[in-house]
């Protein structure tokens, strides 16, 4: 089914518009996070209560990371992040980060605005 616009003339040069805002993640806030000794630990809260069969802590690049979504950042700024302050190529963090945000969402600890 072709668009109302493609019956225009000069249509053939329109591109289709992409929602170009990017995707920002951050913390869940039914969790509590602190640092313990130099490490941080995350706890999700469920009604209320420490769910501690659920206690998490990060190596210190995703130590880093989940300070800096405290903020809320994009998949992009978190990977240009590690990229600067790791010895590891744009493409490689890109992979990385969207990996690490993969498995902070799926067990509730990142939320994307």
């Amino acid at each position: 089914m072709s668009s109302p616009l493609s019956e225009l003339p000069g249509s053939e040069y329109l591109t289709p518009r992409l929602n170009t805002t990017p995707v920002r993640h951050t913390r869940n806030t039914a969790i509590v996070s602190r640092e313990v000794a130099g490490e941080t630990i995350v706890v999700p809260i469920c009604r209320g209560v420490g769910d501690l069969d659920s206690v998490y802590t990060f190596n210190p690049v995703g130590r880093s990371l989940w300070h800096l979504l405290e903020q809320g950042h994009s998949v992009e700024d978190l990977a240009d992040w590690v990229a600067t302050h790791y010895e590891v190529d744009a493409k490689q963090a890109f992979s990385d980060v969207q990996s690490y945000l993969a498995e902070l969402q799926e067990i509730g600890l990142v939320r994307t605005v």
